[in-house]
């Protein structure tokens, strides 16, 4: 298969494909001519290193993910390790933007939004709350 064609195969574009093959996740194979000739393995993988972003995981988590799902000595819960650590930083993540959501829910209610020019919003931004207490 040509670029395209595995683009079309895995869903990745074709700018993400050179990506990954310059950082060594996948090594198409060169024809006489010098263009890549990729296998359906290397489709099964472009697929498997796309979905696997598309969860968030990191390049470097995918990597390691990709080792694992081709060493079929591995162990499950060296996989399994890889994704809990994934999920409690997303878990970390979502308590972060929460934490976010209700400041600014705060601020925008404590916000008259009229003619006046106070502005509880850009006094917080300012500090100005911080820097008078």
């Amino acid at each position: 298969m040509n670029i395209g064609e595995v683009s079309r195969a895995s869903g990745l574009p074709t700018k993400t494909i050179r990506y990954y093959e310059d950082i060594g996740l996948v090594r198409p194979a060169r024809g006489t001519n010098g263009y890549r000739e990729f296998s359906q393995q290397d489709a099964h993988k472009l697929f498997f290193l796309g979905r696997s972003r598309s969860l968030g995981f990191s390049i470097e988590e995918c990597r390691t993910l990709l080792s694992l799902y081709e060493d079929r000595a591995r162990a499950s819960a060296d996989v399994k390790a890889v994704a809990a650590e994934h999920l409690e930083r997303i878990a970390q993540k979502i308590e972060e933007l929460q934490a976010l959501q209700s400041t600014l829910e705060t601020l925008v209610t404590r916000c008259h939004g009229d003619d006046r020019p106070d502005c509880p919003i850009l006094d917080d931004l300012a500090g100005h709350e911080v820097l008078t207490a």
